[in-house]
C-alpha cells in the first residue's frame, strides 16, 4: 500500500476521533481505512492506536509517531504547494554551459530580456568550448553548435547560427583578397585546438569545396581568437553574433563573400525529456521566440 496514503488515514483517524468518521472525511471505505492503520502498524511492528468501542486514543508510541507523521505530511505538501505554484511561474538558479563565444552583445541582450520576463530566475551562465557531462557537473541545459545532435542526445532546434571567414582590413591589405578556398588555405589563420584537425565546407561559384585552416596558432578561446583576428594576426572562422558589429563597421571583412558556409544550428541539449523544470522550459520557449526563423 501507499505509505504516503496511509499517513494521511493516520492523521484523519487521530483528528476525527473515530474509523467512521475519518472514512467519511476521505471519502474512502471504512474497512480500507482500517488497512492502512494496519499497513504502518505492520511496517513499524507496533501498535499505533489503543481501541475499544466508545473511543480511540494514540498509544504512547503512537503519539511520537504521530508527530512525526504531521511534520512530514507537512514537508511533503508544502513541497506540493511550492512546484504547484511554480506550474506558471519559474522560479530558482538556472545552470546554463554555452560556447566562449556567448560572450557577445546580441547574448547578453537576450539573457537581460529573458530575466526581465522571469526575474524570479538567476541564470548562472558557464562558457566553455569542451562539452561538459550535464548531470555530472549539475547543469540544467546546454547551448551548443552543431549540424546535427547525436542520435544520444536529447536536442531542441533552436536557430542557425552563420559562421563566416573573417579578417582585418590590415591582413588584406598584407597578405590579399583570397579568391577561393585553396587561397585562403596558404593565408595564416588562427585555429580552435577544441577540434581535432577542423575542416569546413563551403560552396563556391563552381560547386562545394573543403577548407582546412593553416594555423600559425591554435586557441581553445573564441574570444582570444577574435581578438588575434581584429588586430591582424591572421585569419578565423567565426561566428556571425561574435563579429555582425565589426563587419558592420569594417573593422572586419568577410572573406570569399561569394561563397555559402556549412550551416550550422544552435540546440538546447538537456539531460531528460521528463519532468523538464519550468525554469529550462520557459528558457528553452524564449529563445524559440526569439530566434527561431519564420515560417516560409
Amino acid at each position: 500500500m501507499d505509505t504516503i496514503q496511509s499517513l494521511r488515514v493516520f492523521r484523519e483517524i487521530v483528528a476525527a476521533g473515530s474509523f467512521a468518521a475519518a472514512a467519511q472525511r476521505l471519502d474512502m471505505s471504512a474497512p480500507m481505512v482500517s488497512k492502512h492503520l494496519a499497513n504502518l502498524e505492520k511496517q513499524l511492528g507496533a501498535r499505533l492506536l489503543h481501541r475499544s468501542s466508545r473511543r480511540l486514543s494514540l498509544t504512547e508510541l503512537g503519539q511520537t509517531y504521530f508527530d512525526y507523521c504531521l511534520q512530514a505530511l507537512d514537508t511533503l505538501e508544502r513541497g506540493q504547494q511550492a512546484l504547484s505554484g511554480s506550474e506558471h511561474q519559474p522560479q530558482g538558479v538556472l545552470r546554463v554551459t554555452a560556447p566562449v563565444w556567448f560572450a557577445n552583445r546580441k547574448v547578453a541582450q537576450l539573457l537581460q530580456d529573458y530575466q526581465t520576463r522571469f526575474p524570479e530566475v538567476t541564470l548562472d551562465m558557464s562558457l566553455s568550448n569542451h562539452k561538459v557531462d550535464l548531470v555530472a557537473e549539475g547543469f540544467d541545459l546546454a547551448l551548443r553548435v552543431m549540424r546535427e545532435p547525436a542520435p544520444h542526445q536529447i536536442a531542441r532546434l533552436i536557430c542557425p547560427t552563420p559562421f563566416h571567414l573573417v579578417a582585418s582590413p590590415e591582413f588584406v591589405a598584407r597578405h590579399g583578397m583570397p579568391r577561393n578556398c585553396a587561397e585562403v588555405m596558404r593565408l595564416p589563420a588562427i585555429s580552435p585546438s577544441y577540434l581535432q584537425q577542423p575542416s569546413f565546407e563551403f560552396i563556391g561559384p563552381d560547386g562545394p569545396e573543403s577548407l582546412r585552416l593553416n594555423p600559425f596558432m591554435r586557441s581553445d578561446n573564441t574570444n582570444l581568437t577574435y581578438y588575434s583576428a581584429l588586430g591582424g594576426a591572421g585569419l578565423a572562422y567565426l561566428p556571425e553574433w561574435l563579429v555582425m558589429d565589426d563587419l558592420d563597421s569594417g573593422r572586419l571583412v568577410r572573406l570569399l563573400p561569394d561563397y555559402t558556409e556549412e550551416l550550422q544550428q544552435l540546440h538546447a541539449v538537456y539531460a531528460s525529456r521528463r519532468y523538464l523544470t519550468p525554469k529550462v522550459r520557459s528558457f528553452i520557449d524564449f529563445l524559440l521566440e526569439e530566434l527561431a526563423e519564420p515560417a516560409k
